[in-house]
């Protein structure tokens, strides 16, 4: 048990991938959090628009 903890210890082969795995996840949670905020915005810029030309109308 104790020469599996060891070799365990000393192998990096997986340590790439999860770093890459966790470089995804957090580019991901970005991405997801800023499209709510430009969605947000962009909403409201087409909730003004529309109030604009309801009351032009």
């Amino acid at each position: 048990m104790e020469t599996l903890l060891s070799r365990l210890w000393k192998e990096e082969q997986g340590q790439d991938l999860i770093e890459y795995g966790l470089l995804i996840v957090l580019l991901s949670l970005v991405a997801v959090a800023s499209l709510h905020i430009v969605g947000r915005a962009v909403s409201d810029a087409f909730s003004n628009a529309a109030t604009n030309l309801t009351v032009t109308l």
